[in-house]
């Protein structure tokens, strides 16, 4: 009788634990060299310091717990004003994984199968074809036949051949720019099924499956959410992931109520001199959360906090419990963080059904453990989930490019130096 107490308090035990709630509160882990863990006070500074960072939000996240979470230098640099914790960022790319979670959630529920035809959605993908040549005088061109159809798989892994308008290769951004493909990235004031039933009509890059090619795949994930749903993407994720898990500041329609929360957005001139984002460079004003949208991009729509993000890690980490609330099947959710690349498609890592995923062989060349999970956002937000450390940190600035973003593999190095 005893054994089956000890065995039922075990279990009771372990419940908690995985459904607890993250409190944004920070409480001192053991599991850590808080002395050699605050040395990224210290990177942080020196860099802006040299006016090579503007202000960055970090939060580290062990065993359920926040054990790291400040903000750096300043969310405007004009107005000085201080980068608080809980800055909204536009987390762009970062918007990708949470669709993919919504696409699972219909999987599990029997609505589609991974190795299912988009056509089945959306006819315009019937029969594609892929492109043969091209004239970059009028972006005219030519193409053949696909071997065979795009399935949600292939959007999933970013194996359709689909390529990215606005960031992806010269002559599939000419091709998409002649249609009036958008990238997701700013505000658009069209339709997304419009717009994807001419994506369907247009040649693939390459065909499906034969490589890894960043693209709008998951802005089609997105729209065969709000086909497959008969709701927008704003409204599922809202119901079916925001709501439940608890993420209060994770939004495609910014509320005013928060605009003061938002980072400024910053990028470089032609000397590496930090300047502001003006509202038409690369033609993305960065006013764009705040703008009332109805063309959801789920590749790039969405902006949020590094608290919030990390509960949406944090339930991946508890086998997809969270708050009590089972968001995603602990069996779907390992499929979900599984490889599932040939060698040698993306580098030394794999890629999973959303997640960039550290292969055996970087795990022995780096620091993350082989399993963990990450990707980021085009304006410079980061993150990634370590499994075997049940660990978690998010990088978050609004800084495009670059010219000094070496800080994110120094900060990396600290917190696994500090691990006891």
């Amino acid at each position: 009788m005893k054994n089956i107490l000890r065995i039922i308090f075990i279990l009771f035990t372990f419940k908690n634990a995985i459904s607890q709630t993250l409190s944004p509160i920070v409480k001192q882990h053991n599991g850590f060299n808080y002395e050699r863990l605050n040395q990224i006070d210290t990177i942080l500074k020196n860099y802006e310091d040299k006016n090579w960072l503007v202000g960055t939000v970090v939060i580290i996240v062990k065993d359920n717990q926040v054990v790291y979470y400040k903000g750096s230098g300043y969310s405007n640099l004009l107005n000085k004003k201080p980068m608080q914790h809980d800055a909204i960022f536009r987390i762009m790319s970062q918007t990708k994984a949470i669709t993919s979670l919504g696409i699972m959630q219909l999987f599990e529920r029997g609505k589609l199968s991974l190795d299912q035809n988009i056509s089945d959605f959306i006819p315009e993908f019937k029969n594609p074809k892929v492109i043969k040549s091209f004239n970059a005088l009028d972006s005219s061109y030519t193409s053949i036949a696909a071997k065979r159809e795009i399935t949600i798989r292939d959007l999933l892994t970013h194996t359709s051949g689909i390529d990215y308008a606005a960031i992806g290769s010269d002559t599939m951004q000419a091709v998409y720019a002649k249609n009036g493909i958008p990238s997701g990235l700013g505000y658009f004031n069209e339709n997304l099924l419009s717009k994807m039933k001419v994506l369907g009509t247009l040649p693939l890059l390459h065909n499906p499956g034969k490589r890894f090619t960043y693209g709008l795949n998951s802005d089609l994930l997105g729209c065969l959410i709000e086909i497959i749903s008969g709701e927008s993407l704003e409204t599922y994720c809202n119901k079916n992931i925001f709501e439940p898990l608890g993420m209060k500041d994770t939004y495609f329609n910014v509320p005013a109520t928060k605009a003061h929360r938002l980072a400024t957005v910053y990028t470089e001139d032609n000397n590496q001199k930090i300047i502001e984002w003006s509202p038409t460079f690369r033609n993305i004003d960065p006013n764009y959360p705040l703008i009332p949208k109805s063309y959801f991009s789920g590749g790039a729509g969405l902006s949020s906090t590094a608290f919030d993000y990390s509960i949406f890690l944090q339930m991946l980490l508890n086998g997809g419990r969270y708050n009590d609330k089972q968001i995603l099947g602990r069996r779907t959710v390992e499929l979900m963080l599984s490889p599932q690349l040939a060698d040698n498609f993306f580098g030394d890592d794999n890629f999973s059904l959303g997640f960039a995923l550290t292969s055996e062989k970087s795990a022995n060349l780096n620091l993350l453990n082989e399993g963990s999970f990450a990707w980021g956002g085009y304006y410079g937000t980061t993150y990634w989930a370590d499994p075997k450390e049940r660990l978690i940190c998010l990088i978050m600035t609004q800084h495009n490019p670059k010219s000094h973003g070496d800080y994110v593999d120094k900060i990396t190095r600290v917190i696994y130096g500090s691990l006891k």
